[in-house]
């Protein structure tokens, strides 16, 4: 029987494919405690806790009866209510349908109530009242050469393309980034009046041109906190790292060992050191397998803006384990020994308490897990 969760310390919200899970964590981060299953058989796609008031929790939700939806709870998931006005494309022929919001972001920290959401198509969302109504943001959604660049709907991951990564500059509300899967890295100086494309020196899958910006796969796209002027990428076409004002992405995954590669779906900065990152690498072959490398699974660091790259495995399993990690399912805390998680897709939640050097299950038999992201209260 799930345990329910105390009012202090290291939260994960876990989102999965059949409901959510929250674990709160001891002060050591040791013990982990249970509550859930939330929205039990309903596909969660993104659960997130507002840091900004520390109370506000917004999940994200495909419902059989109700549709897509954005779910919020005030009480750390005591009571949902479902939002008046989830995010949705304005009603015109041939319009698009939101089929799920698949990415949630607390606004700038003097936008108390704000949020921005990204849907699969590619849909890019505002809510002002703390995620009880949604509207549409900027103009790109109908923008026609965006409208080109986010290719048919059909196209894309498996399950859809997505608006995700979307960053909010801590030192200027009117500065964000988005990315596209399909359709490239994005960034607007005056709150969304106008975007800019930043793909130079993305590569894209052979045979395709890397000047349509359409071919570009980004999957994860992180700022750093101690340092927004750094972003770091995981690509379908590997680890890249940008340094504004710069434009022009480096491909550091070049790096990595020849037969591990930099093909994955998540990415995680450190809160403190820009030079510190982590990925979570799977087997991008040819037919795209989506496991990890030989069965193999392992976190991969660096400590030095990805000239080099150190295996982090211990306690993972050694072989036959043929899952991998989806982008959003891997995240820190802020602890002085920065906490890694993450989910997997055979529904495991694993953690290290010593920034990767040794690995935990901490719960087993989970649904595929799409989402994990951290939090603290009290």
């Amino acid at each position: 029987m799930a345990r329910k969760a105390k009012a202090s310390g290291t939260v994960l919200l876990v989102a999965t494919r059949k409901g959510a899970w929250i674990y709160q964590g001891d002060a050591a981060r040791k013990t982990w405690r249970s509550s859930g299953p939330h929205f039990l058989g309903h596909i969660i796609h993104h659960l997130m806790l507002d840091p900004r008031d520390g109370k506000t929790l917004l999940a994200s939700a495909s419902t059989g009866h109700l549709g897509p939806t954005i779910f919020r709870s005030t009480d750390l998931g005591k009571n949902w209510k479902e939002a008046k006005q989830p995010p949705a494309f304005k009603k015109q022929e041939g319009g698009r349908t939101v089929n799920h919001t698949f990415w949630l972001t607390p606004a700038h920290k003097n936008e108390p109530k704000v949020w921005y959401a990204g849907t699969s198509p590619q849909g890019l969302f505002r809510s002002e009242d703390g995620g009880i109504t949604w509207n549409e943001f900027s103009s790109i959604n109908d923008d026609k050469q965006y409208r080109e660049w986010m290719g048919r709907e059909q196209d894309g991951t498996p399950d859809g393309p997505k608006m995700h990564s979307v960053i909010i500059d801590p030192r200027d509300p009117k500065h964000m980034y988005f990315a596209m899967s399909g359709g490239g890295v994005h960034e607007t100086v005056d709150g969304g009046k106008r975007w800019a494309p930043l793909i130079d020196g993305m590569e894209v899958v052979g045979g395709f041109d890397p000047k349509t910006v359409t071919f570009h796969d980004p999957h994860c796209v992180r700022m750093c906190p101690s340092n927004p002027d750094r972003l770091y990428q995981q690509n379908h076409c590997g680890i890249y790292r940008l340094d504004r004002p710069g434009k022009v992405w480096k491909r550091i995954g070049k790096t990595m060992p020849a037969k591990v590669g930099d093909v994955g779906f998540p990415m995680v900065v450190h809160p403190r050191d820009d030079e510190r990152c982590w990925v979570l690498p799977m087997d991008g072959q040819t037919v795209w397998p989506r496991t990890s490398v030989e069965g193999k699974p392992a976190v991969y660091g660096t400590g030095n803006g990805g000239k080099s790259w150190t295996r982090l495995d211990s306690g993972l399993p050694k072989n036959a384990a043929w899952w991998t990690v989806k982008r959003q399912a891997f995240a820190a805390d802020t602890a002085a020994a920065v906490g890694l998680y993450f989910g997997t897709t055979s529904g495991e939640l694993w953690a290290s308490r010593n920034e990767g050097k040794a690995w935990s299950c901490i719960a087993r038999h989970l649904p595929e897990i799409y989402a994990v992201e951290t939090a603290t209260i009290g």
